[in-house]
């Protein structure tokens, strides 16, 4: 769907290396809590914790390739309302944030889930701020009529609609979609951190 442009001289879209820089900034500050910190609710049982962390980390892998799909290509020069973007203004926030907290319960720590999911809601939502600056100086009453009726982050599926056809770019879609296959890459390194733990080599890492 597009939508009527404004000058936009005074606001620029957001630096997308910057957010990706303050997420791994994130995460290497939250690296000591995770190689040797232990998890202090013990009443859910490790192995559902995992699993249930495994499947949000498809889920964001999953739906960062569903708002891709309808993206790719558009971003910032229009004003996407369909699929994904029919529910949450930022999808792809939405599922990094899903896959931020399945990291957490994959790492069998519902403290570390919540730690990261709060952490991960603050920063991304405080970017998707700063991004609707510019989308609302270039869209005008359409991004405000959008914003009026559709969620930032939080999902609203009562308002899911979508078109009979998207106009999708490959090298875009796999560009924007190798940022979701970083999601499958905390599978392995949760499972090598749970085995580190398990065979006391953390624990005497912590000691010394």
């Amino acid at each position: 769907m597009t939508a009527t442009c404004f000058p936009t001289q005074a606001v620029r879209p957001a630096n997308q290396r910057r957010r990706i820089n303050v997420l791994r900034g994130l995460f290497l500050t939250g690296l000591p809590l995770v190689l040797l910190g232990n998890p202090l609710w013990s009443a859910v049982p490790a192995a559902a914790l995992h699993v249930t962390g495994t499947m949000l980390i498809f889920v964001a892998i999953l739906g960062r390739f569903w708002a891709t799909l309808y993206i790719g290509g558009h971003k910032n020069g229009q004003l996407m309302r369909d699929g994904p973007y029919s529910v949450c203004r930022h999808p792809l926030y939405l599922f990094s944030i899903i896959g931020i907290v399945g990291f957490g319960l994959a790492l069998e720590s519902l403290e570390l889930a919540a730690l990261f999911g709060v952490a991960g809601w603050l920063v991304l939502a405080t970017i998707a701020r700063h991004e609707e600056q510019f989308l609302r100086a270039r869209f005008g009453a359409s991004h405000d009529a959008y914003r009026a009726t559709v969620p930032m982050i939080r999902p609203d599926l009562s308002g899911f609609r979508t078109a009979e056809h998207v106009t999708i770019q490959p090298r875009l879609l796999w560009r924007n979609g190798r940022d979701a296959l970083v999601f499958l890459s905390a599978l392995p390194l949760a499972e090598a951190i749970d085995l580190a733990h398990r065979s006391g080599h953390l624990h005497m890492l912590a000691l010394w």
